[in-house]
This record gives C-alpha cells, sequence and structure tokens, in this order.
C-alpha cells in the first residue's frame, strides 16, 4: 500500500479508503452481511488500508453501529483512522450538535474521531450550520480530544465550494471527482483551490457510483487502444491517484474482489503516475461517453432567461445523464434537487426559448420528455 502524508496532522493515510456505504446486504439496505462484510474489511487492513469513512445515515443507519461493533471486535481502533459526518439536513439548533455527534460516538463505540466532516454541503445547509455556530463548536470538540481533524463534504457549485473553503483553514475536505466529473460540483477547479490554500482533498466517487468500471464498447475501444493493457477500474482510479493534491480516494467496495482489484490498483499507482499520453486517453474516453446523449444540448444557453425560470439546460443535462449511465434513479433524485422554478415540469409553454436555439430543439417537447422520466 502506498501511503501518503496528512500534512495538517503529520501521519500517513493509506491512498486507498475504505468508504463503508455499500456493504454486502441480504435483505434490505440495512441488512448488513456481517460475514462478508468482515472479510472484506478484513482484507483491507490486514493489506494496509488505515482509513475507514462512514456516516450516519449509511445502511439506513446501521454503517456506524457495524463499525463499532467490528472495530471493538478486532481491537483495532489505534490502528485506523475513522471517518464520520455530521448529519446537517437534521441540525435545527445549536444542541443538536451534541446530540447526534454523541450518538455517533456511541454508535462506534469510541471516544474520539479521527476525521469528522459536515455531511453533503451545499449553500442552504451551509448557511444554517454556519449561522448556529458549528465552527466554534468544531474546534471545542477538538480541543476537548474528541476530534482529530475536521472539515466537510460538499454537493454544490464552484461559488458555494469556494465561499465555504475561504471560511475557515479547514483540516480538509472531501469532494466528488472522476475522470467524467472534472466539471461537476467543485470538479477539478475545487480541488485546485482547496490544496492552493492548503488543504488536501479526499475523492468520493472516484468510479462514479460504479458506472466507470462498465463502459460501453465505444468507451472501451479508445481505453483499449492503449499500448499497455488495463482495467476500467484501473484508468478511473489511475486518474485520481494521479493528483498531487489527493490525500485518500475512497471506494464503497460491496465485494471482496472488489477489495482486492483496488488494492492491487492504490499500490500501483501514485501521484504523478499518468504521462500526458495516458491523460489524452482519458480526456477521448470522456469525450466518447458524452457523445451518448438522447437530447442534442450543446449547453450554449441562448434559451436563457426562461420567462418562468426553468432552468433548460441543467434538465437536458440530468436527464442526458442518466441515459448514459443507465441511471434513472439518480437522475430523479438530481432533477428533485432543483428548486422547483428551475425543473422542467414548470415549463409553460411559451415557446420563446424555442425560436432562440441554434439546434432547433423542440424544447417544449423534450422537457415534458424530462418532467414524465423523473416522476
Amino acid at each position: 500500500m502506498i501511503y501518503r502524508e496528512f500534512k495538517k496532522g503529520k501521519i500517513k493515510v493509506s491512498s486507498l479508503g475504505f468508504g463503508a456505504m455499500r456493504f454486502p446486504t441480504i435483505k434490505n439496505e440495512g441488512d448488513i452481511d456481517v460475514l462478508k462484510t468482515e472479510r472484506m474489511l478484513d482484507y483491507a487492513i490486514e493489506n494496509g488500508v488505515n482509513y475507514i469513512d462512514t456516516a450516519y445515515p449509511y445502511h439506513e443507519g446501521m454503517s456506524e453501529p457495524f463499525l463499532g461493533y467490528y472495530i471493538e471486535k478486532r481491537k483495532i481502533r489505534e490502528k485506523i483512522y475513522l471517518a464520520t459526518k455530521m448529519p446537517v439536513w437534521l441540525v435545527n439548533k445549536k444542541e443538536d450538535f451534541d446530540f447526534y455527534f454523541n450518538a455517533q460516538l456511541n454508535r462506534l463505540r469510541t471516544d474520539y474521531i479521527d476525521f469528522y466532516l459536515l455531511h453533503s454541503l451545499w449553500k442552504k445547509s451551509w448557511e444554517k450550520v454556519r449561522d448556529l455556530g458549528v465552527i466554534d463548536w468544531l474546534i471545542n470538540k477538538k480541543k476537548e480530544g474528541k476530534i482529530r481533524f475536521f472539515g466537510f463534504s460538499f454537493h454544490d457549485e464552484f461559488p458555494v465550494f469556494k465561499e465555504i473553503i475561504d471560511y475557515y483553514d479547514w483540516d480538509f475536505t472531501q469532494i466528488q471527482l472522476n475522470y467524467m466529473d472534472v466539471d461537476y460540483q467543485a470538479g477539478e477547479r475545487g480541488l485546485s483551490y482547496a490544496y492552493e490554500k492548503g488543504i488536501q482533498v479526499i475523492i468520493m466517487e472516484p468510479i462514479k457510483g460504479g458506472k466507470l468500471a462498465n463502459p460501453p464498447e465505444r468507451v472501451l475501444k479508445v481505453l483499449n487502444g492503449f499500448k499497455i493493457k488495463r482495467t476500467p477500474v484501473e484508468w478511473a482510479l489511475s486518474f485520481v491517484l494521479n493528483k498531487k493534491e489527493v490525500l485518500t480516494v475512497l471506494s464503497g467496495m460491496s465485494a471482496l474482489e472488489h477489495v482486492k482489484e483496488n488494492i492491487r490498483i492504490a499500490s500501483k499507482y501514485d501521484v504523478g503516475c499518468l504521462t500526458k499520453e495516458e491523460e489524452e486517453i482519458l480526456k477521448k474516453a470522456r469525450e466518447e461517453w458524452l457523445k451518448i446523449k438522447f437530447i442534442d444540448c450543446t449547453n450554449c444557453k441562448y434559451c436563457l432567461p426562461c420567462p418562468f425560470g426553468v432552468n433548460i439546460p441543467k434538465n437536458f443535462e440530468i436527464y442526458n445523464e442518466a441515459l448514459r449511465y443507465n441511471d434513472f434513479k439518480e437522475g430523479k433524485f438530481k432533477y428533485e434537487f432543483l428548486k422547483e422554478e428551475e425543473r422542467a415540469s414548470n415549463c409553460r409553454e411559451c415557446g420563446e426559448c424555442e425560436s432562440k436555439c441554434p439546434q432547433n430543439l423542440s424544447i417544449i417537447e423534450l422537457l415534458k420528455l424530462v418532467d414524465k422520466s423523473f416522476k
């Protein structure tokens, strides 16, 4: 296993972290398969993984209790760095910070958390906990020895990310990044910005929830055309492991073979591992992925502003991505995350947008398709 120095803590963190949100289950999401998961964690830790990331809602609230049981049973608390997250959407008053944090300590059967995050910050949730005094609360917990390092995970656009990064000298941050999501949310711009401010970055969704593990033929043709043969997973992980800004890369592994493959890859690739030629291969693969779409929107934004507030390009982007990865469940989540006036359902069929579209798209009918697909 390759380790990277966490500069603010002067500790060594494995370049692969174990994300505890996709454990194998028996019946439902909260019914973790204990034997299979223990074997996976045993193998990971025996082979050098020392960072485990969980959160309050994972596995319908059972991820933290399971890890608490496992860590106590294996007596490995001092051998690992444990990360979990404050469920900020449940916080409504100052007292809630202690309520949820103490519950997490009990669930995890520990006296302290190594890496503590404000979970899934976006503009509104950040403003809420900021105004409730979360930074002072985190600083006090750190002084008490209950939290060693604190940061936040992020799910909004770059300007919001920049605002949060600029607000405080965080110990670390966590963003979604893979070779497809270079401009998504914080993206590569956020990665660089945080690092320039002295804040190292933890990466989530490096394989885009497994979607990049099984690319279509047109993408495989690009990847397999390289002189050195690699699996799609190897290509995806090497993209983020290559970056100097990255502290560790989280993988939500759900089978022992995933653990073995990811450890093999993380033990092979380090900062600066990709040549310019290899980076170009990944750019070409991304271009082939992006060609898979039904709505031929170029995101020129000539159709905006809509008189009724509909974010036409964003609706089309969400639909095309759901189609591209065959994941309309996630597409529905992203669609519902839009403000109500921005959704396709708010179209009043005025036709103003269609007269401005250089692609001559039937925007009204396509917005109806988007709304129908995510209902």
